[in-house]
């Protein structure tokens, strides 16, 4: 795996994955920055959400559960001091579909924080990773 950051002005950068897509990253205000980008720590919060997410949507189809939407949301606290590592992160998933057993929404969540979602894995060196879920039924 591959990637690229250039940087454009200030704290503005431009990267870009090993497949070609691009994200613009810019640092905070207070350092010179413009709103015009998300900050690089919030990326790795939402590579962590969506390694998640994947691994529990594929392990919920593979369960045959009927699911029709999933939304995580993160919330990511660090340490005042540099380096500012995440020190616990918290998420909430939202799963709705019809007739979702809790049961195995647990087991899916559990087998990617334990076992298959990489970014947990290696940001939970840091920081404590925590969970809870809902689920909302659809007729």
């Amino acid at each position: 795996m591959k990637a690229r950051v250039k940087w454009v002005e200030d704290v503005l950068f431009i990267g870009e994955s090993g497949t070609g897509h691009t994200v613009v990253m810019e640092g905070p205000e207070e350092a010179g920055g413009h709103g015009t980008g998300m900050r690089p720590m919030e990326l790795l919060l939402l590579g962590m959400g969506g390694c998640t997410a994947y691994d529990v949507i594929e392990i919920l189809k593979k369960s045959q559960q009927d699911i029709r939407d999933c939304v995580l949301e993160v919330k990511g606290e660090r340490c005042e001091e540099a380096p500012r590592v995440y020190t616990n992160i918290h998420v909430h998933y939202k799963i709705t579909g019809k007739n979702v057993k809790a049961n195995f929404v647990e087991r899916a969540i559990n087998m990617s924080i334990e076992k298959y979602c990489s970014a947990t894995i290696m940001l939970a060196k840091t920081a404590t990773v925590t969970h809870d879920y809902e689920i909302i039924e659809v007729e």
